[in-house]
């Protein structure tokens, strides 16, 4: 058993009989009143984040879990099967398991959670950032690039960001995987 003390980000527990990721937490001392633990938990099985508040030295229970490198191969209706970059077993994951699977592309490295009681995986962890390639575009107007203004860019997974307004078809991108936006052009 754990407490509060020991909350981190990618910390499994279980609550209200399910598994769950803590993803935010914050340790809140008041001036007047006990301390406590604001946290954002995400459903490893649902993919659903709920707010929750533990009072300071709350015993939770924590889940043992091992992370392990796969390899992305290819999504089969709602099926995304990857590969153990070392023993080269294979597994496949629901779509639901995955936090931005349309900015994963085949060949793409990930750390997958996997629960050690039972071997089932839990999440896929995607690297911070991705880059992709724009495959459309409007293209972009001359003088229109002294404001922030951004457009919309379809990118060569089938994801969707705004861009800004100099982004071109063929330009290669990269993209926080975490918020899914648009962070800075690559020159190759």
């Amino acid at each position: 058993m754990a407490t509060t003390s020991d909350i981190r980000n990618g910390l499994c527990i279980r609550y209200n009989h399910d598994i769950f990721k803590i993803t935010e937490f914050l340790h809140v001392k008041p001036g007047k009143g006990p301390a406590f633990v604001r946290t954002k938990l995400k459903s490893v099985t649902t993919g659903k984040v709920i707010d929750n508040t533990f009072s300071a030295g709350h015993k939770i229970e924590e889940v043992r879990v091992e992370t392990h490198k796969y390899q992305f191969l290819y999504q089969e209706g709602e099926f995304y099967h990857f590969m153990h970059v070392e023993d080269f077993t294979q597994i496949r994951l629901l779509e639901a398991a995955l936090d931005m699977p349309n900015l994963l592309k085949e060949g793409e490295v990930v750390t997958i959670l996997i629960n050690t009681e039972d071997n089932m995986p839990l999440s896929v962890d995607m690297p911070p950032h991705v880059i992709l390639e724009v495959t459309q575009t409007e293209p972009g107007v001359k003088g229109n690039t002294a404001t922030n203004a951004t457009k919309p860019a379809t990118l060569e997974t089938g994801a969707e960001v705004n861009v800004p307004l100099f982004i071109n078809e063929g330009d290669k991108i990269k993209v926080e995987t975490d918020k899914g936006t648009y962070k800075e052009r690559i020159k190759e």
